[in-house]
């Protein structure tokens, strides 16, 4: 295998587990009545509609047909990838959730 085809790879395995952080989020969201979008808005108030959360919304399933996501899986995934402004959000809202 080349350095080029090993770099690709790479990127390619990356990008799907992007992918796979984004669908977690948004189902996590789901699961817990919340809108995805809105906390992905408060967290990057500038980026708009982000495409791949469109898709990863778009693979979710309902509440019921999910499996329980733990918040700490959320934020470990969500943390790895860079995304300490939606860590800090998702936090938020779990804090608040906890007071009602």
């Amino acid at each position: 295998m080349s350095n080029k085809e090993l770099e690709d790879k790479i990127i390619e395995q990356y990008q799907q587990d992007e992918k796979m952080m984004i669908l977690v989020f948004a189902q996590w969201c789901i699961n817990n009545d919340l809108d995805p979008f809105e906390l992905y808005l408060e967290a990057y108030p500038t980026q708009g509609k982000n495409p791949a959360l469109l898709e990863a919304i778009d693979l979710t399933v309902t509440k019921q047909e999910s499996e329980d996501i733990a918040v700490e899986s959320v934020l470990g995934v969500l943390q790895l990838f860079g995304n300490d402004d939606l860590a800090f959000v998702v936090t938020q809202q779990t804090n608040n959730n906890k007071e009602d």
